[in-house]
């Protein structure tokens, strides 16, 4: 029997490629949209890499990270959980609490419903930002934590940190096997023209919107190695 995993933010630029995977692999798709009437985009936008015998196992279902309705229904017979879902604008928000309740609440409503429905298997996308701190040289690696309380870290880079220990909190409690995936700048070829804010970064340099060039470095990574860690942690 083929195996059903939720997809929650299908329409993310980083969960089409993580779609793609999981489709191409076998597994049904029950991917998560704030509104239905965004299922055509992303069906249109996976019709180029996933074939059609493989794009009939994808469906859609409403979910919000900031209400509870659908979610022990969107659960039902579900193998595994992957949580792409979580604000990530180019501009950061005067309020930090914008990205932090999103975040942090859709994180554990997802763990919740999964624990509630027998779900073992929980991958979250989280970010190197949870893992970097400003405060601390030399190489950083998964037992490093972004220092959230610090007067540098960004409200983004805090919702990340606070979501992700959360998650590892819960699953701990609970018995749920968890592998988070903590990605740099993620960028590569977006499956359609509606792809965010990673590239759109690069469109906005391109575009030559800003007066100058920061001196500015970061980890990059190309989205397909993201979306196929994302595969195998399945």
């Amino acid at each position: 029997m083929t195996e059903t995993v939720l997809l929650t933010g299908i329409s993310g630029f980083i969960a089409k490629h993580v779609a793609a995977k999981l489709l191409n692999a076998g597994y049904r798709v029950r991917g998560s949209l704030r509104r239905l009437d965004r299922a055509d985009e992303v069906r249109a936008a996976l019709a180029g890499v996933v074939p059609a015998e493989a794009l009939a196992r994808l469906s859609f279902v409403a979910l919000d990270l900031e209400a509870d309705a659908g979610w022990d229904q969107a659960m039902a017979g579900v193998a595994a959980l992957v949580h792409t879902a979580s604000p990530f604008p180019i501009a950061q928000p005067k309020e930090a609490a914008v990205l932090i309740r999103p975040a942090v609440e859709g994180t554990l409503r997802a763990l919740r419903a999964a624990k509630a429905a027998g779900v073992g298997r929980v991958v979250l996308t989280s970010s190197t930002a949870a893992v970097t701190d400003s405060g601390k040289t030399g190489v950083q690696d998964e037992t490093d934590w972004c220092d959230a309380n610090a007067a540098d870290t960004s409200a983004y880079s805090k919702s990340k940190t606070l979501a992700e220990r959360a998650a590892w909190d819960f699953c701990a409690a609970e018995g749920l096997a968890l592998t988070t995936i903590n990605p740099g700048f993620v960028m590569g070829s977006p499956l359609d023209r509606h792809y965010g804010s990673s590239v759109g970064v690069i469109k906005r340099i391109l575009r030559g919107k800003d007066p100058m060039m920061p001196n500015l470095s970061f980890p990059v990574v190309d989205v397909r190695d993201v979306a196929e860690m994302h595969l195998r942690a399945v």
